[in-house]
């Protein structure tokens, strides 16, 4: 199974009513949700761990988790109410509102050996349960649980109106970062976080700390990625026309590690010796599954039977 730690909530996406005024829809969200949704999609035995609320919002959760056949046996329930996030576009980019205390996500804590790492291919986490120190705490407790047999991937997905310490979240990204075997990150997260750094540096810098791969998407400029055996690989993105880009960094993610474990390399041993060739399948096919995503509303990422049989003979190796 891959599991995806972090936030579940739900976000409220600006419409145009029938009379032609704005409006908003409510519609199940949250990055490290959408990653599990994702990869459930997609065809591999997926679970969400995080905290959701028993609350009107929270069944909406519950039910589109579940419908997309992930499995909640590791989320916690409880009666705090649930996240909300409006949205709205500013220059192409998703800006958010987030109202987020005393909530569920907040909340949740973990309790020690209540995850068998073992029978647990790939843990991811993220996103802005991240941002809260108590959440970040009982996140990185489970990591460095679980990678003792487990793999760990990381993307910050940062939420820059919800910082308020920007040194101390640096930081705290940074020891996330330290414990990860894959990372990856947006542009605009890596500006945040580095500034001007140059990818590469930044890179072989993480890979030097330990680990395997570090990837960094580009929207319509594709993706680069760099892996300490292959080197450097990049990818193209699609032409899609763009309905918005609401969780198309959580397909993408959802979608490589799904690939990863297709061919076998996602098991921290395998993935250092991943090959350029499958590295740029595997990217290839994840830059796919974002772009599908940027061409409908929301965070709605792929199902396995949306995706042309060609393109999984193509990750695989099978045709050329």
């Amino acid at each position: 199974m891959l599991l995806s730690c972090g936030d579940a909530l739900i976000d409220f996406l600006p419409v145009k009513s029938a009379d032609g005024r704005d409006a908003i829809v409510p519609v199940v969200g949250g990055s490290c949700l959408n990653i599990a949704v994702g990869m459930a999609r997609l065809g591999v035995a997926a679970g969400f761990v995080g905290g959701i609320s028993s609350d009107m919002f929270g069944r909406m959760i519950a039910d589109h988790a579940l419908a997309s056949g992930v499995e909640l046996r590791y989320a916690t329930r409880s009666a705090h109410q649930s996240t909300l996030a409006f949205v709205r576009a500013v220059a192409g980019e998703p800006q958010y509102a987030f109202y987020d205390q005393g909530t569920a996500s907040r909340n949740w804590t973990y309790r020690a050996g209540s995850i068998p790492s073992g029978e647990i291919a790939a843990i991811h986490v993220g996103s802005t349960t991240l941002i809260d120190d108590d959440g970040a705490a009982q996140a990185l407790a489970m990591v460095k649980e679980a990678r003792r047999s487990t793999t760990i991937s990381f993307d910050p997905n940062c939420r820059p109106g919800l910082v308020g310490d920007k040194a101390g979240y640096i930081a705290r990204m940074a020891e996330f970062a330290a414990v990860a075997d894959i990372i990856r990150m947006s542009d605009v997260d890596f500006e945040y976080l580095y500034g001007d750094d140059d990818y590469a540096g930044r890179a072989n810098s993480m890979m030097a700390a330990g680990a395997s791969l570090v990837v960094v998407t580009r929207g319509a400029s594709g993706v680069q990625a760099w892996h300490r055996a292959a080197g450097a690989v990049e990818a193209e993105a699609p032409t899609v026309t763009v309905v918005d880009t609401i969780g198309a960094g959580d397909s993408f993610q959802a979608a490589l590690l799904y690939a990863l474990h297709a061919l076998g390399r996602i098991e921290r041993d395998a993935l250092k010796g991943t090959s350029a060739a499958e590295l740029h399948r595997a990217l290839s096919f994840a830059s796919v599954c974002a772009a599908i995503t940027c061409g409908r509303a929301g965070a709605d990422p792929p199902r396995h039977a949306e995706l042309d049989a060609e393109m999984f003979e193509d990750l695989l190796g099978r045709a050329a």
